[in-house]
């Protein structure tokens, strides 16, 4: 089967459409699939069996991203073309099957949407394939502690929907102190590639001798096999809080401006805390706060986070 998956530009969309990548795999024996998607989701499909190529699609004036796509893809004849983008171009190539994915209006968690657009029956959950060579990224960069580890992920693609730097801090020693739930865990500091400002009042504020700052220091996948091993995650709404999900990890989001409904983390454990005003009243408000970090988030609370991170915990290890 020779099948073309058409996916999102930004990380968080594209770990969500991993379930549906799977499914296609599923589909064939011998699967023969080119994935399309942005660059920096580029690495969670580069390791995928039955996976032949990936092609990044870097944004051009004038959809100029759209036509060098079209251009790469088609001269081929596909047994199914998947387009999560809902696209034009599924409808210019030739294709046996077409399935074609179109943000709805109305709320929903956007797996659902997708599988129900699919007619993927039951819904598959996200996942990674997490290479053997970015496990062992992982061990040289955790070591072979088995303590407990705990992750915050204090950035995001937009600095108002991030938690306070501050807040963090005292969310960690809550955790770790004598008494907390994950008392004496190691710290990391997960981040991708130009978001170190925005994580840097907390691994000030932790100090280097408390966390592994690994914000933009490791490869992507060689970053989603460390979250794999932690104990809990704590992020912000964000491409990495899927990807942590995603590699099977504790996971807890937090929200304000962005919709809970359409993305709260999916994986084996995971929960969320949202900010008490509705996303809708917190995004009108946007013109009011430039870039500023955390200026939407006020209203998410350390105590909140810290009992919904207890009940996490306790249901990951029952």
């Amino acid at each position: 089967m020779r099948a073309l998956f058409i996916t999102s530009t930004r990380l968080g969309d594209a770990v969500l459409s991993t379930g549906a990548l799977d499914a296609l795999l599923a589909r064939s024996a011998e699967p023969r699939i080119t994935v399309a998607c942005g660059p920096v989701a580029a690495p969670i499909f580069q390791n995928v069996e039955g996976v032949e190529r990936v092609l990044t699609m870097t944004k051009g004036r004038f959809g100029a991203h759209w036509r060098r796509l079209w251009s790469a893809v088609v001269g081929t004849r596909w047994d199914i073309v998947v387009d999560l983008r809902g696209s034009a171009l599924t409808w210019t190539v030739l294709a046996g099957e077409r399935r074609v994915y179109r943000t709805p209006q109305e709320p929903g968690h956007r797996v659902d949407q997708i599988a129900a657009a699919l007619g993927l029956d039951p819904v598959p959950a996200p996942r990674l394939w997490i290479s053997d060579q970015d496990r062992r990224g992982a061990a040289k960069v955790l070591g072979d502690d088995p303590g407990p580890l705990l992750v915050v992920a204090p950035t995001a693609n937009w600095p108002p929907k991030a938690w306070s730097g501050e807040r963090f801090v005292e969310l960690v020693n809550r955790l770790t102190d004598g008494d907390g739930p994950l008392s004496g865990a190691r710290v990391v500091i997960a981040g991708g590639p130009g978001e170190a400002a925005l994580a840097a009042p907390v691994v000030t504020g932790l100090g280097p001798e408390r966390c592994i700052d690994l914000v933009g220091r490791v490869p992507l996948m060689t970053l989603a096999a460390c979250l794999s091993r932690a104990r809990l995650v704590v992020a912000n709404d964000s491409g990495l809080m899927h990807v942590a999900a995603a590699a099977g990890a504790p996971t807890l989001g937090l929200f304000g401006p962005s919709d809970e409904r359409r993305y709260a983390p999916r994986g084996p454990f995971t929960a969320w805390v949202r900010a008490p005003d509705p996303a809708e009243d917190l995004l009108a408000r946007s013109g009011e706060v430039a870039d500023r970090a955390g200026a939407l988030m006020g209203g998410v609370s350390v105590d909140a986070v810290a009992a919904a991170a207890g009940d996490l915990l306790r249901k990951a290890g029952a």
